[in-house]
């Protein structure tokens, strides 16, 4: 008897969701809609190769009329991980450390409007700032989070949602969003294809800048950039940096991350496919959502591969079946699918045993030769058949004990009715995944997965190094490789230098490897920063497959859940059972040059002024040579430059005299070629 294998609960790393980033909110009474006016905004992104490091800025005005207590809202992304946050209230900089409990998501005024709820979405961050915003003053918050962008054949998106209707209407004083990106593969293209202003797009084929303000207008459409990577250089690319063991929770030493993607023009090693998809038709999935999930259905149907077999399984309180087995795609079967699906209407309870029980015994006729697939989504608890979690579970184990196939099983909860811990176990028990969606993405959100794994190259992969000292390797384990798609691996080392990494799994029931070389490097690397982050967030995501695994409560789930509390808080990534606690570490205006990052800006003082205002900022770099200050006007022209001298480390000063100018808004931008500073200034003559 061969056992069934699902797929890896990390296949974030190989596909990350749609949702975008947004601007955050100063909430004062979330049932009334009161929030403090936004009055500017600024993104601040830097990318390496498809992971994102982004630092959004938003500042509030306090015109109500009175002190307010305020709390920060902001819609996080699905799969994003928060890494800092600060604020400045009444003149004094505040950073918040992460704490050892879940966050608080009690809002000043107790329950959400619809507004509010819309637009936070479904995994939301709640910060509550403890000192009153006082009347007539700012507050500005500062939020830093990682992630994984989306990519697709080469091509990569990255989404800002600055659409603030729903908030705001008001106009903003500025919209600004500076997007870095740095690339080993060339870049072939980089747009911006939203409708927001260019201020200014470069691409020298490995690194490339968009810039895009706005100013005196009311936010109303999102930011979205789009860049091609060259299809043509694949294969392996690595990143790794030795972090200085005094600066680190743990020993397990230095850090590496690769990315390794199959030929997409190798379509003659395409594995061919058997193909179930689990509709959920009960009453609950009516209206919007049965329309949504039959337009899903169609287009996969669409899509199969020749030569791939497929069937669809129904279900409410009865199960159904479009036909009592798998059949080969053709024109023929494809049509009747179609019509099957077209015929398909909600209603009934919902009945996810008997829907498994229909579904799984179907592979026993498959082989390892081919990639046997199910999709699965529901909107709902189990209602009816096997309705207790740990029952449904233990049905689910059996009819996967007695398979006689490999099955990828992709679980979907949709809205927020779901069993999220019966979805999450039934697929991490069995190295699977689960991913759950707002009720009106269910058609874009599947159709987009299917394409991403239409085309699987590879099964089952393992990963393994010719050399000693390497541990801690995730995701565990290793997510398929689809034609299009990437594998995205992070580990520990604690020797440096050259090592051979082979990729081994199944093609068409026949071994294969993949080996690849690359540099563990001695030293620290600060551009790669952002490997400590992405390391915790996938050993994070590898321990709460093991913590849903277990009681709530006994030894062991409490071990696992102090050791995910301790990466969090030792790494400085949020987790399920931490958040952002009371401020340990408070800054005024004078900054100390001991400060995270190669260079902070401090600001510029005065502000407003009066012909002449000095910009202050901070290396802490032994960086030498002549960089420029650029400043620009309200429509983001170019007007002036100013020319200093970097020596190394310290704090440096730029004058800018702009008695020849006329009142207005400026700003100004310094580019150290691996980090960028912006900052806004007003000349009241």
């Amino acid at each position: 008897m061969r056992k069934l294998i699902f797929l890896s609960f990390c296949l974030i790393l190989l596909a990350v969701s749609s949702q975008a980033f947004s601007n955050g909110i100063g909430v004062v009474n979330a049932s009334t809609g009161i929030y403090l006016k936004t009055v500017a905004t600024r993104i601040n992104v830097s990318v390496e190769s498809q992971i994102s490091t982004t630092v959004t800025t938003q500042t509030f005005q306090n015109n109500l009329g009175a002190d307010k207590t305020v709390s920060f809202a902001f819609p996080m992304p699905d799969g994003a991980s928060a890494t800092g946050l600060r604020w400045k209230v009444n003149g004094t900089w505040y950073q918040a450390p992460i704490a050892p409990r879940p966050q608080d998501s009690t809002l000043p005024g107790g329950t959400m409007n619809t507004n509010l709820k819309t637009y936070l979405g479904s995994t939301p961050l709640f910060f509550g700032i403890q000192q009153q915003v006082k009347r007539d003053s700012t507050l500005i918050v500062e939020l830093t989070y990682v992630q994984l962008l989306k990519y697709d054949f080469g091509s990569v998106y990255y989404d800002y949602t600055n659409d603030y209707h729903l908030i705001q209407t008001a106009a903003m004083e500025s919209q600004e969003m500076t997007f870095n990106l740095t690339s080993p593969r060339t870049i072939d293209s980089i747009r911006l294809v939203s409708a927001n202003p260019l201020t200014q797009l470069t691409n020298n084929g490995n690194n490339a800048v968009v810039i895009s303000n706005l100013y005196s207008a009311a936010a109303t459409v999102n930011f979205k950039i789009k860049y091609s990577l060259n299809l043509n250089q694949l294969g392996l690319y690595s990143y790794s940096t030795l972090i200085p063991q005094a600066q680190l929770p743990d020993s397990l030493g230095g850090f590496f991350m690769f990315i390794a993607e199959p030929n997409p023009g190798n379509t003659a090693n395409i594995i061919k496919k058997v193909f179930t998809l689990i509709v959920d038709r009960s009453g609950s999935m009516g209206g919007t959502k049965i329309d949504q999930a039959k337009n899903a259905a169609k287009f996969i149907v669409n899509n199969l591969n020749p030569g791939d077999k497929f069937n669809i399984v129904d279900f409410e309180t009865s199960v159904y079946s479009f036909r009592s087995q798998h059949v080969l795609y053709t024109t023929q079967t494809r049509d009747s699918a179609l019509t099957y699906v077209n015929n398909i209407v909600a209603g009934g309870s919902t009945n996810i045993s008997g829907a498994f029980s229909t579904a799984v015994p179907q592979f026993n006729a498959a082989t390892d030769s081919t990639a046997n697939i199910i999709i699965f989504f529901t909107d709902g608890q189990p209602t009816v058949g096997i309705t207790e979690t740990t029952a449904l579970l233990n049905h689910v184990h059996n009819l996967i004990t007695t398979a006689e196939s490999k099955i990828f099983l992709y679980s979907f909860g949709i809205g927020t009715d779901v069993n999220q811990q019966l979805l999450t176990l039934m697929s991490s028990q069995n190295n699977g995944y689960s991913e759950f969606l707002l009720d009106g993405e269910l058609e874009s959100r599947i159709t987009n997965f299917y394409l991403r794994i239409k085309n699987p190259v590879l099964l089952s992969p393992t990963v393994s190094f010719n050399a000693g000292g390497i541990t801690n390797v995730y995701p565990n384990p290793l997510p398929n490789l689809y034609i299009g798609q990437q594998m995205i691996v992070t580990g520990r080392y604690t020797s440096t230098g050259p090592v051979t990494v082979t990729l081994s799994g199944k093609a068409f029931n026949q071994p294969v490897s993949y080996q690849y070389t690359f540099n563990r490097v001695d030293t620290t690397a600060t551009r790669y920063q952002f490997l400590t982050k992405i390391w915790a967030k996938q050993k994070i995501d590898n321990l709460l497959v093991q913590y849903y695994s277990l009681t709530p409560g006994t030894p062991q789930a409490l071990a696992i859940k102090q050791q995910i509390i301790s990466i969090s808080i030792g790494y400085g990534v949020i987790s399920p059972f931490t958040s952002f606690g009371n401020p340990t570490h408070v800054n005024n205006e004078n900054e100390n040059i001991n400060i995270a990052g190669s260079y902070k800006l401090v600001g510029n003082y005065p502000n407003p002024f009066n012909p002449t205002t000095t910009i202050k900022f901070i290396v802490n770099k032994n960086v030498t040579g002549v960089y420029l200050v650029k400043i620009y006007n309200q429509v983001g022209q170019l007007v002036d430059v100013i020319k200093f001298t970097l020596n190394g480390k310290g704090i440096y000063e730029a004058k800018w005299d702009a008695a020849k100018f006329a009142s207005g808004v400026y700003y100004y931008r310094i580019d150290f070629g691996e980090d960028l500073l912006t900052g806004k200034m007003v000349l009241m003559k």
